[in-house]
């Protein structure tokens, strides 16, 4: 009967995987709207006191976000230091787009990475669906240029002056007083009537993110906002079609707007983020799916991105008066021991590093990591040491568990006479068991607890290493690359990735040198002899960060675990035998081993 059950469970486990594959490579595509074109807004500027967010929502619903076709005739001015090019368009007096110095946009080459390279708007543009006339095809006036600060100067409906000044922070300038990749905006309104105005409520551009390679599809592609001390994601995946194994199907959505007040508001990939943070809440937030953008080199996958835009609620301006706002605007990677900077990043933004639950933990660990790196001066070999510091700080807790779970395999005989005995009452079996527990002097949950404890760490750990920019382009042995899987080879088409094999064959290992518990079903330890493979299957694709962090963990454990086996057990206190009737004492009948 068991192993029935164990091949039924076996065949539908790859019935359903296969179903998914077919699902995913057969499933009919819905057919793309007609997106609308730049040069014909779908709506005109928001109404006064009208949410900017939702105004821009509404351009949307008809169609999808579609890249801007680069202006021929846009002047195009730079401001820069060490670490970024930042280059300005006078169509729409914003930031084309933003090149990082520091890393490269193609391993082995010198051009540096592009952020928002390809996009719907420059980023902190007027969005063409909020002020038309301020937007993307609005040509500004360049009024000053220094090394670095930048002003624009456009003329809203002869009533309102416009001004746009960038500052981008100096080479010179102290940690704790700006940051290279942040810049600083101010947008100043000046009333030209005699007459009290009212500026719209419009949305500025964040950017557009994009997969950042062939292997990437899209799982770390998000937009993210605060709204008071929560923080919260919208993945690529929510705007997606599609359903699962036929079941509610349905076609992408072309946004998805936030109604909330915001702190920040942020459009990100695996490694590179833009975070806009204004002085004042902002009002609300939308998500646009990017369907068109050109399919990346060496993949035949469409390229899907997202970009996001922060609602600002409309301003009034006295009779020749004016009124500014400004902002900070974070352009550049997901390193964390930046955006934790407290005196540049005062409201959480490296919240954007999406750590998940175990964020906590995940701190922890890449600021050891750092630490590390600044002394080995290599990520592949601090990876290796931070595991082993880990590992090493669970030793106790590890062998606590490991001597529990010898203790339960040797009363796995006197258990299983239990059950035997008990088997048509499970009320008096359990009771047995639970006396045979505290005879033994054994906790049944001792193998657990010591284990629990040591999870949000390594769940940290996998969340870290995820999204770590200093990863990327990193090398270690073999593997080029720390943030993509280790291929030495293709045979057929399939890639043989080295660290994964390892892990696998480490989980093998592990499982045979491991007391199972006594009191575990049969077919249950049957499935959990076939788990390492299904988990060497999952892993397979698995950055090589995660692969060398997961291998060099289990064969830690592998050497742990044969010396808890060899480890003579302490000699348990046998109580004294009673005196029985008269002041005689019981013979103690239990057999000697």
């Amino acid at each position: 009967m068991d192993k029935k059950n164990l091949t039924i469970g076996i065949l539908l486990f790859a019935l359903g995987i296969g179903l998914m594959f077919y699902q995913g490579r057969h499933a009919p595509q819905p057919v793309p709207q007609q997106p609308p074109s730049p040069s014909a807004p779908v709506t005109t500027a928001a109404q006064p006191g009208a949410p900017a967010a939702a105004s821009s929502a509404a351009a949307t619903t008809h169609g999808f976000a579609q890249v801007a076709v680069a202006n021929k005739e846009a002047q195009v001015f730079t401001l820069e230091n060490e670490y970024v090019q930042v280059r300005f368009t006078n169509y729409g007096g914003a930031i084309r787009d933003v090149a990082f110095k520091r890393y490269a946009a193609v391993q082995g080459r010198t051009e540096p990475f592009v952020f928002n390279e390809r996009h719907i708007d420059p980023m902190l543009a007027f969005t063409s669906e909020s002020l038309p006339s301020l937007g993307r095809n609005a040509v500004y006036e360049l009024v000053s240029q220094t090394g670095t600060e930048i002003v624009f100067r456009a003329v809203f409906e002869n009533r309102v002056e416009v001004f746009r000044r960038y500052v981008l922070t100096s080479d010179n300038t102290p940690k704790d007083k700006g940051d290279p990749y942040v810049l600083r905006h101010e947008i100043t309104m000046r009333n030209l009537t005699d007459q009290t105005q009212a500026f719209p409520g419009f949305a500025l551009s964040i950017g557009t993110a994009a997969p950042v390679n062939a292997q990437d599809v899209g799982m770390h592609l998000k937009t993210g906002y605060k709204s008071g001390d929560d923080v919260e994601f919208v993945p690529r995946s929510d705007l997606e079609g599609g359903g699962f194994l036929g079941f509610g199907s349905h076609p992408p959505i072309a946004a998805l707007p936030v109604d909330l007040p915001l702190k920040w508001a942020s459009v990100h990939n695996q490694f590179f983020a833009g975070i806009l943070t204004p002085d004042q809440p902002g009002r609300g937030m939308t998500t646009f799916r990017v369907p068109d953008l050109p399919k990346i080199e060496g993949t035949d996958r469409p390229t899907v991105g997202l970009a996001a835009a922060m609602g600002v609620e409309s301003v009034t301006i006295l009779p020749k008066g004016e009124k500014t706002l400004g902002f900070s605007f974070y352009a550049g990677p997901k390193e964390y021991p930046r955006l934790s900077n407290a005196d540049i990043f005062k409201n959480d933004e490296d919240r954007v590093m999406d750590y998940g639950f175990f964020r906590l933990f995940s701190k922890i660990l890449i600021t050891m990591m750092n630490w590390i790196h600044g002394f080995v001066g290599n990520w592949g070999v601090a990876i290796i040491f931070t595991t082993l510091a880990l590992k090493v700080l669970f030793v106790p807790l590890t062998i606590s568990a490991a001597k529990s779970a010898k203790k339960m395999q040797k009363l796995s005989p006197l258990l299983a006479g239990i059950k035997e005995k008990y088997k048509d009452n499970p009320q008096k079996q359990q009771q047995a068991t639970m006396e045979l527990f505290k005879e033994h002097r054994v906790n049944p949950l001792g193998g657990c607890i010591p284990i629990l404890i040591t999870i949000p760490f390594f769940m940290g750990f996998f969340a870290m290493l995820q999204s770590t920019a200093e990863l990327r382009f990193a090398n270690f042995l073999w593997a080029h690359d720390l943030s993509l899987p280790d291929t030495v080879a293709h045979v057929w088409g399939f890639p043989i990735n080295i660290l994964p094999i390892l892990l696998g064959a480490t989980m093998v290992i592990q499982f045979r040198l491991t007391p199972t518990s006594p009191t575990m079903d049969p077919t249950q330890v049957k499935i959990m002899k076939f788990m390492p493979y299904i988990f060497t299957a999952f892993c397979y694709n698995l950055s090589c960060a995660l692969s060398l962090y997961s291998t060099v963990n289990g064969l830690f454990t592998i050497g742990q675990q044969m010396v808890i086996n060899r480890m003579k057990d302490p000699e348990e206190t046998v109580a004294p035998a009673k005196a029985g009737p008269g002041g005689r004492k019981i013979k103690n009948v239990t057999p000697q081993k």
